[in-house]
This record gives structure tokens, C-alpha cells and sequence, in this order.
């Protein structure tokens, strides 16, 4: 009898992603009137974009008492979104406009924009380029001089397109994903476009801190001279510093190059 071709019981394009455990450290105040689009960590300050039209900013924020110390307000015909660092330079997404404002680091004196096509969602950047998503499956690489699209990435979960790709940061050598309306952070290998893992966070706030309304788990943050892991939501009282189980799914500390 002839030997049919051996074939994998599972591909790995469909293999599921590993979830990865994490330890809470601690939590700090978070603004609970931020509708938080874009979190950052740069200096031992938060940098963070917050949208709704009327309400959008863009502000400096001490990470152990939520005081913001800085604050630019966006012109209320704007969505704020998704918010990133590149040279000493703010960049911030709006939502519908098809625009995004590149702010000075420390002065938040808007010095230009640049328009880009589709929706704005979350917006970070490798050592290389910016990455934005758009709300679809696919992120986009832009040029961090021109703003110019230099290529996509398609991602999958499981095999299947991935879409609602929120607040995006960089993290040891992959991208951390918030999916809009879930409680999970995925993580994207940038070279495939696979989920390789994920986080669940359902269970973080309290039922204290979900007696004021509040709305989903948006904000990344990553601190990587130290290693530490920021997360948050729109309308959070909360932000919490989570760290990592070990695993091989991602870069090592000492690694990194950012």
C-alpha cells in the first residue's frame, strides 16, 4: 500500500497563540476624563493623546500621580487618535480627518502635519519607520521624514485577518496591539504579520473602579531602559505597570535598541 504525503495535523499560520501570564506591580491615578488614544513613556514622563471631538489633547503626565504638566488642546473639529515619538518630535493621529500633527517634544508648539488616506488609530515606530494602524487588518509602514507609506503588513490571527488593530507600541522586538472592543493586547511578529501571542487583561479594574462608566482597555506604554510595561483605558481611573512572565516569544531586554 502506498504511503499517502504526511501532512501537519495544524499549519503554523493556524497555530493559536500562546497567552502569555503577567504580574501586576502597581497602579497609579489615571485621569478618568482622558478618553485615552495614544500612551507613550519618554523620559520618565507619559505622553499621551486623547480624542472625542471638543476634548482631543495632547499632554505631559507625571506617571505616579496622573497630574498632567502639560496639555495642548486640539481644535475641536478634530478626533485626536494614536500618538508616537520619532526625534524629538510628537506625531498625533485624528481619527476621520486624514490628518496627523507633529508637535516639538518639549515645547508641544505644532511645527506641521501631514495627510495620510483611510482613518488614523494608533500610530508607533521601530527603529526604522513609523507603524500605524488604520482599524482594518492591516498596519502600515510610513517613512518617518517623508510620512510617506513605504509598505504594509498584513496581520493574522490563526490564519485569518486581524481587524480592529487599535493602539499599537513597540515592545521587544514586536508589536503590542490593543484590539478595539476586546481585553487583549496582541503581539505581531513584524517579519509575518502573526499573532504569536496575546495578553488578557479582563479583570483589571475593580468593580470600585467600574462604578463610574468606563470604556475599553486602550493604551500601551513600554519603558524599555527599564524594561517596564504601562496599560490603560479610555476613561480609566487606573494605569497599571504590568511585567511579563518569561518567554522566548519575545526579544530580550538587553536586546533592544531603542
Amino acid at each position: 500500500m502506498a504511503h499517502a504525503l504526511e501532512a501537519p495535523l495544524m499549519t503554523e499560520a493556524a497555530r493559536p497563540p500562546a497567552v502569555l501570564e503577567y504580574n501586576v506591580v502597581k497602579s497609579s491615578p489615571h485621569d478618568r476624563g482622558a478618553f485615552t488614544q495614544g500612551l507613550i513613556l519618554r523620559d520618565g514622563f507619559f505622553y499621551e493623546s486623547t480624542g472625542l471631538n471638543g476634548r482631543s489633547s495632547v499632554r505631559k503626565v507625571k506617571p505616579e500621580t496622573g497630574e498632567v504638566v502639560q496639555h495642548e488642546t486640539v481644535p475641536r473639529e478634530y478626533f485626536a487618535e494614536g500618538l508616537t515619538d520619532w526625534k524629538g518630535k510628537l506625531i498625533q493621529l485624528t481619527w476621520q480627518s486624514g490628518k496627523a500633527f507633529v508637535y516639538d517634544l518639549k515645547t508641544f508648539k505644532r511645527e506641521g502635519e501631514f495627510a495620510y488616506s483611510g482613518e488614523g488609530w494608533g500610530i508607533t515606530h521601530d527603529d526604522k519607520r513609523l507603524i500605524m494602524s488604520d482599524g482594518s487588518a492591516s498596519l502600515r509602514f510610513l517613512d518617518p521624514k517623508t510620512y510617506q507609506q513605504t509598505g504594509n503588513l498584513e496581520v493574522t490571527y490563526q490564519g485569518k485577518p486581524l481587524a480592529n488593530l487599535n493602539e499599537l507600541e513597540f515592545v521587544r522586538g514586536r508589536i503590542f496591539a490593543n484590539v478595539w472592543q476586546s481585553n487583549s493586547i496582541v503581539v505581531i511578529d513584524p517579519a509575518s504579520g502573526r499573532v504569536t501571542a496575546q495578553i488578557n487583561l479582563a479583570g483589571l479594574l475593580s468593580a470600585d473602579d467600574r462604578a463610574v462608566p468606563v470604556d475599553v482597555l486602550n493604551g500601551i506604554a513600554y519603558d524599555a531602559s527599564k524594561d517596564r510595561l504601562f496599560v490603560t483605558g479610555k476613561l480609566w481611573p487606573k494605569v497599571f505597570e504590568i511585567k511579563l512572565e518569561p518567554t522566548d516569544l519575545l526579544d530580550k531586554p538587553h536586546q533592544l535598541k531603542r
